[in-house]
């Protein structure tokens, strides 16, 4: 293993197969881990995600991967959330009553409208604000694949830099300093995705 990798973090739910094998199509090396000290050694860190907001919460915590997650983000290392991945990164979530999220973004995770169909699940496209490294030679409108029933609402404004139309507008990227939130699958969003996950690599070079 390359002292340059990324930690695909382990906590007892989400999509973590397919979130290793869209790293390494992508061409960066990768693990899967539930050990905080290897979050600690990584050179960048993804938090990917399926599942109840509470569970995912209470698994971390149980780890003690979330105060791994809290010191990477403090160390400047690059981030990727994805999915409930993006929304724990959130202050609190409102699935099952409210739950403490990590904090590292200010605002709270909502569920889709009720006039919508739950979850959102397929192609959409995402309208970026300006020009975001993650999105480097991806066109503005571009379609990602999405699956799930609620939604990140920052607090601050100025952390959103794309959003996606599904019965509400809503932040479908969020980011600040090199912690990245997108609530789209990029290892199930085909060529576009991997450019995503080529893109975040690139920032531990």
């Amino acid at each position: 293993m390359t002292d340059k990798y990324i930690a695909v973090i382990d906590y007892g739910t989400g999509n973590l197969m397919s979130a290793l094998k869209g790293l390494e199509t992508a061409g960066w090396a990768a693990v899967i881990t539930a050990d905080p000290r290897e979050v600690d050694r990584a050179a960048g860190v993804v938090l990917p995600g399926v599942g109840a907001f509470a569970d995912a919460m209470a698994n971390l915590r149980a780890a003690g991967m979330d105060k791994a997650i809290l010191r990477a983000v403090s160390a400047g290392k690059p981030f990727l959330g994805i999915c409930l991945g993006q929304q724990l990164l959130f202050e609190a979530g409102e699935e099952w009553g409210p739950t403490p999220g990590l904090g590292v973004f200010p605002g709270r995770v909502r569920r889709l409208p009720a006039e919508v169909k739950v979850p959102h699940m397929g192609w959409n496209q995402v309208f970026f604000r300006g020009s975001p490294p993650l999105f480097d030679g991806i066109p503005d409108g571009s379609r990602f694949y999405f699956v799930h029933s609620y939604y990140v609402a920052p607090a601050d404004p100025g952390i959103v830099l794309g959003e996606t139309e599904y019965g509400v507008r809503f932040a479908s990227v969020v980011s600040r300093d090199k912690v990245f939130g997108i609530q789209f699958h990029p290892e199930k969003s085909s060529s576009l995705g991997l450019q995503v996950l080529r893109n975040f690599g690139r920032m531990i070079e």
